[in-house]
């Protein structure tokens, strides 16, 4: 069942399930290749606001290019683990409807894997106030490359959502703050071995949200379809496109000046906008600069690789 199906209350819910499994979600989710972040938010260093940043998987790969990255994410468990994966990054608790920081504070606002979560109605005039002007909205989806049948047959066990998440075209076109959508494509693979496929079937919020009778057996599913079509030691090399969007803000809400109070005539401080993001202060890490981290090599396509012959049901 993809998001959208979703009512708003489950919908919080099966967002909130990957806390719970956040270590798998780690080591089982697939990176974002460096050419997608730098066509996302450019190569010239800049102010990137990044929404429901998990365990850091984007985040790595934003701060590998140099800009300066402020990370956030709803649960706190997610972002236990992006402190320790990614120091470099400043991070904060929030979701993408209400966003504490001060009208044009970012030059880009970024989603990875994260943007069918959100309450559209409110994120997009929230995103579109926080960035300057000119400024623009990223997203990212990893999706499996299900042209080829056996990847086709692994979505069939495991769910797709993350090929039907990844069309925000309606949404973005059809609302009055952002401008023309540009899309993009790159082609990279992620190499499984029987404990990692599990690791990615664990992390699904499908998966991760039934009964634990039926995850059992839905894993099993999967492992014995490893065993069917992967290569033993040598794993498995699925492959994904990470589907790249991005729109430039159009109407740019700003936040209302404070009112005035009846007795004194002095603004409420209750009510004036924020100066920036609240900080988790037991996250929060090297606020003041940002360090270039070395990434693990990126997983080179087989060396036999040919298109076509990817299309072929292999065993």
């Amino acid at each position: 069942m993809a998001s959208d199906d979703l009512t708003p209350t489950a919908t919080s819910r099966a967002a909130l399930s990957f806390g719970q499994v956040a270590d798998a979600y780690d080591r089982g989710r697939p990176d974002y290749p460096l050419e997608a972040a730098a066509w996302l938010v450019g190569e010239q260093p800049c102010r990137v606001l990044e929404l429901g940043a998990g365990t850091g998987k984007l985040t790595r790969a934003l701060v590998e290019l140099g800009h300066d990255v402020h990370a956030t994410d709803p649960d706190p468990r997610m972002l236990e683990r992006l402190a320790a994966q990614v120091p470099q990054a400043r991070l904060s608790q929030t979701g993408a409807e209400e966003i504490p920081a001060a009208d044009g504070s970012y030059d880009v606002v970024v989603a990875g894997q994260a943007f069918h979560w959100f309450d559209h109605a409110k994120a997009l005039p929230e995103i579109a106030r926080v960035l300057v002007r000119g400024g623009s909205l990223a997203l990212v989806w990893n999706a499996r490359d299900e042209r080829i049948p056996w990847v086709r047959r692994l979505g069939n066990l495991i769910g797709r959502q993350d090929v039907t998440n990844a069309e925000p075209g309606e949404v973005l076109e059809t609302s009055p703050h952002f401008g023309p959508l540009e899309e993009a494509e790159f082609k990279h693979w992620q190499v499984l071995h029987r404990g990692t496929i599990t690791d990615l079937v664990n992390s699904r919020s499908n998966i991760a949200t039934l009964p634990p009778e039926q995850r059992e057996a839905k894993l099993a599913e999967v492992i014995a379809f490893y065993d069917d079509f992967g290569r033993g030691m040598d794993g498995m090399q699925l492959p994904y496109l990470a589907r790249c969007f991005r729109a430039v803000v159009g109407i740019r809400p700003t936040t209302p000046p404070p009112t005035s109070s009846a007795d004194d005539g002095a603004p409420d401080p209750d009510e004036q906008a924020p100066e920036g993001l609240e900080h988790l202060d037991q996250l929060d890490t090297q606020a003041d600069g940002i360090r270039r981290v070395k990434l693990a090599p990126a997983v080179e396509p087989p060396a036999d690789d040919d298109s076509g012959m990817l299309l072929i049901d292999f065993r």
